[in-house]
């Protein structure tokens, strides 16, 4: 049993060494970097910060083509750079997870090249291999329109091998028992460096039977996830997976595990595209229909919440008329998708910089029920350069300053290019210009941050879904050690005045509080609160008042 839930009400950020900050002068990123802004992160709330994958790699997949498990690649610096990173955040009560990516590795790893050399040798069965070409090889790719098969013929080895992924990804075969245990070694090695867990790469494919005989949906080896968790909790007791698993609702506790073991946390992904819907359309109930089906069953697993990540928008589990409706609001030009999917922006330019909008998003993604996972950048409405191809549009420079390459590298030359025109360029847009200003977007996100952590009910207490007569009007209510807090987001371009009673807990005062300004709400002579909510408009609230919920959390 783990024995801290640290985890339910984290303050997630994930980055990329490599487009963080320069330390070093050669344009990209690294740990030495990164050590000089933990405190800018640490003021800013996080308290885990999720890393990309860093290990030595080619670099043709952002570093998801692993070719060494037990390395940092030398461009982000050495092992020493990366205990001292993860001693520093500690010393600041942050955690580290990173990105644990053992469905494929890199067709540069020793393990591919000696197994492709040599059918006897002991890393043949590490892969997925066939004498012919499989009748589904141009099935079940995961980047259509860019991926063309899952099986490629590799002439050295004189066999197609398995690939989910790109063909320089080999699928690992992870029935394989001895594959199993090296996976197990590569978590108890980065847990003895200092990391608090992992964020799973793909787990469904992790987990999936593979090979060219399959038929129809594979096998999902659960217990697989099973042995994970118990070795990380015997390794150490508070360390976490977090898992990329873009499943459907049903299949949600085949992941957490019916008695909660297995998975800790998983990425959201029916309510994120459910919240991208009503963003697009004004509509809330499809994503409250999401928050009903994807209630956990248990106390210990969590959702991790995100608006955008590093990878594309995934729209593919919304219905088609509501996919072309997100399509049509957030990315209609064919540059702006990608993969016959997704959407390949980042947040601020899909919301047309409208900071009425940024603040709804923001504030829904701190206050539903789960783990908010922050993207670097977003914190101050960074943008996207989509004539860079594919994802790389939104892996851009992180932008500190508007000095040159926004004060990310002194070298003109980076590793991606620094965006430095237009609207996102920054110049306009920089940690260093938002500091200053009182009312930026950075300095509001830091408010809601520190609100957020201040109001555990959120990661804590059992969520109930209102009814305040608006389909434009999500209205949460948390109630958690006898305290009670209400949220209200206006998704409509017109303001909204919604009427409910609260029916507040036996002596409670039917007061609501707003936790973001003066403007509380005292119930009426019928008992109801009438609360008016300006375009894309939003309200904290607690009942009862302040001290009233610190004396009923002492209870």
């Amino acid at each position: 049993m783990i024995t801290d839930l640290w985890y339910k009400n984290a303050i997630v950020y994930c980055l990329s060494v490599e487009s963080f900050m320069d330390a070093n002068g050669d344009g990209v990123g690294d740990f030495r970097g990164l050590m000089r802004r933990l405190d800018y992160l640490h003021g800013l709330g996080v308290t885990a910060v999720w890393l990309m994958p860093f290990q030595t790699s080619p670099g043709r997949d952002d570093g998801y083509d692993v070719a060494d498990y037990y390395s940092v690649d030398p461009r982000y610096g050495t092992l020493g750079d990366f205990v001292e990173f993860t001693h520093a955040a500690h010393q600041r009560g942050m955690r580290v997870l990173i990105d644990l990516v053992v469905n494929h590795t890199s067709n540069q790893h020793p393990w591919f090249q000696s197994a492709r050399s040599d059918p006897n040798s002991p890393y043949r069965d590490w892969y997925v291999w066939s004498k012919k070409k499989p009748r589904n090889a141009n099935e079940g790719m995961v980047f259509p329109g860019v991926q063309k098969t899952t099986w490629t013929y590799d002439k050295k080895a004189g066999a197609y091998y398995f690939h989910r992924f790109y063909d320089f990804q080999p699928d690992l075969n992870t029935a394989n028992p001895d594959v199993q245990a090296e996976i197990l070694r590569i978590m108890g090695f980065w847990l003895q460096l200092g990391v608090s867990g992992f964020r799973m790469d793909a787990v469904p494919f992790v987990i999936a039977e593979k090979g060219a005989d399959i038929v129809g949906p594979p096998t999902e080896h659960f217990d697989m996830l099973r042995t994970f968790r118990e070795f990380l909790q015997w390794r150490r007791g508070d360390a976490i997976i977090l898992a990329e698993a873009n499943i459907l609702p049903e299949d949600d506790m085949k992941y957490f595990g019916a008695d909660g073991d297995r998975m800790h946390m998983m990425f959201n992904f029916q309510v994120n595209q459910s919240l991208f819907y009503a963003l697009a359309s004004s509509d809330t109930r499809p994503l409250a229909k999401a928050l009903k089906a994807t209630r956990p069953d248990y106390a210990t697993a969590q959702w991790g919440l995100f608006l955008r990540n590093h990878d594309e928008l995934d729209l593919g589990r919304l219905t088609p008329e509501q996919r072309q409706s997100v399509f049509d609001a957030f990315g209609p030009d064919a540059s702006m998708q990608l993969y016959d999917r997704g959407i390949r922006r980042r947040l601020a330019p899909m919301l047309q910089g409208d900071r009425r909008r940024l603040e709804l998003a923001y504030s829904l993604l701190l206050s539903l029920p789960g783990t908010p996972v922050l993207r670097y950048g977003d914190e101050i409405g960074m943008g996207d350069d989509l004539a860079l191809p594919e994802r790389q549009c939104a892996r851009t420079p992180m932008q500190w300053s508007n000095e040159p390459q926004g004060g990310f590298s002194p070298n003109p030359k980076t590793f991606l290019p620094a965006i430095d025109a237009g609207a996102y360029g920054f110049e306009q847009v920089n940690v260093a210009e938002q500091r200053r200003d009182p009312g930026s977007l950075l300095n509001w996100m830091e408010r809601m941050i520190r609100m957020r952590q201040e109001t555990q009910e959120i990661g804590w207490g059992d969520v109930e879904i209102m009814d305040v007569g608006h389909k434009s009007v999500l209205a949460l209510r948390y109630t958690w050690r006898n305290n009670t807090v209400l949220f209200l987001h206006n998704f409509h371009a017109e303001g909204q005045e919604v009427d409910f009673p609260l029916e507040p807990p036996t002596g409670e005062p039917d007061r609501l509080v707003n936790l973001l300004s003066d403007d509380h709400s005292e119930a009426n002579d019928q008992g109801r609160h009438v609360i008016t909510l300006e375009p894309y408009g939003y309200r904290w609230f607690r009942v009862g008042g302040l001290d009233y919920a610190f004396r009923r959390s002492e209870l």
